[in-house]
């Protein structure tokens, strides 16, 4: 999700987007761990979005 897109979000918005971005990690993580992941770079792309989903949160309270 584009920046953008994030900081017009409200902040039970973003709590509920941060959970889901956590359990999509979490399911990428045991595709990892069980060789089933055939795109790696989505693990990178989730970690990406948690750190600037609670960067904007952050700012928000």
């Amino acid at each position: 999700m584009a920046s953008k897109d994030i900081n017009n979000q409200s902040a039970e918005e973003l709590n509920q987007h941060l959970l889901d971005l956590r359990k999509e990690q979490f399911n990428l993580r045991m595709q990892k761990g069980s060789g089933q992941l055939t795109q790696p770079h989505q693990l990178r792309r989730v970690r990406r979005d948690i750190a600037r989903t609670k960067f904007v949160l952050g700012g928000k309270k």
